[in-house]
């Protein structure tokens, strides 16, 4: 669905990374991990269009996003759900219907009470629907956010450290309802440092452990 091939990324004249290629398919669960910038970021933002390769391609739904239009990226991206690791909301709407933006921007806030009734219910914030988000706790914002991210139903799901502000017991919750997409069939890529929360991760799926570091891109296998 989201294949990088040969991919490189310079930034101020540097580069930050060569000779890179992933592939995310189906049902896969990729976590991503290296030093602190190391690249895990930009390396998202290519997989979800927001940045262009230097060079090497980078295929989206199998096309080229160097020939993408500015439409045909914001399609494809109905197809990818984000959560970046600054959760942004808009503090002046609750929390339901900053869950809803996505489909209120793609013209099909009519359709949504229900959907948006299920998927509240399911990352556990129904209680929480009418607050708005300065009242909201970092683990219900993080759950919020991938509410966000899953509403257009996506096959790929980006999370950029998505534990990285929350305590151990939330991270699991998160961890748990990442699982639970990635068994639907959806493509995960979580991209973090905490290491315990791989480990827990590949005790429950499949799950193949990437490292970059020094400009490449690594299999990093058993050894965390």
């Amino acid at each position: 669905m989201i294949e990088l091939r040969n991919v490189a990324y310079s930034y101020g004249g540097a580069e930050l990374f060569s000779d890179l290629s992933l592939v995310l398919g189906p049902g896969s669960f990729h976590f991503l991990t290296g030093p602190s910038g190391a690249g895990k970021t930009t390396l998202l933002k290519l997989c979800y269009g927001e940045l262009t390769a230097s060079s090497g391609e980078v295929l989206l739904f199998g096309a080229d996003a160097r020939a993408m239009d500015r439409d045909m990226v914001a399609l494809a991206r109905q197809r990818i759900g984000v959560v970046h690791q600054d959760c942004q909301f808009l503090d002046h709407l609750p929390l339901a219907e900053n869950v809803a933006l996505p489909l209120t921007v793609a013209g099909r806030k009519g359709d949504a009470a229900q959907d948006l009734a299920d998927l509240l219910g399911w990352v556990g914030l129904t209680a929480q629907a009418g607050q708005l988000p300065p009242q909201l706790s970092g683990g219900e914002r993080q759950r919020a956010a991938l509410a966000r991210a899953v509403i257009m139903s996506p096959d790929v799901i980006l999370a950029d450290e998505p534990t990285g502000n929350i305590d151990w017991e939330m991270s699991q919750r998160l961890l748990t309802l990442l699982i639970e997409l990635n068994r639907m069939g959806k493509a995960v890529l979580v991209a973090t440092h905490d290491l315990n929360l791989i480990r827990a991760a590949k005790a429950q799926v499949q799950a193949r452990v990437l490292r970059l570091r020094g400009g490449r891109l690594q299999s990093a296998g058993v050894d965390l």
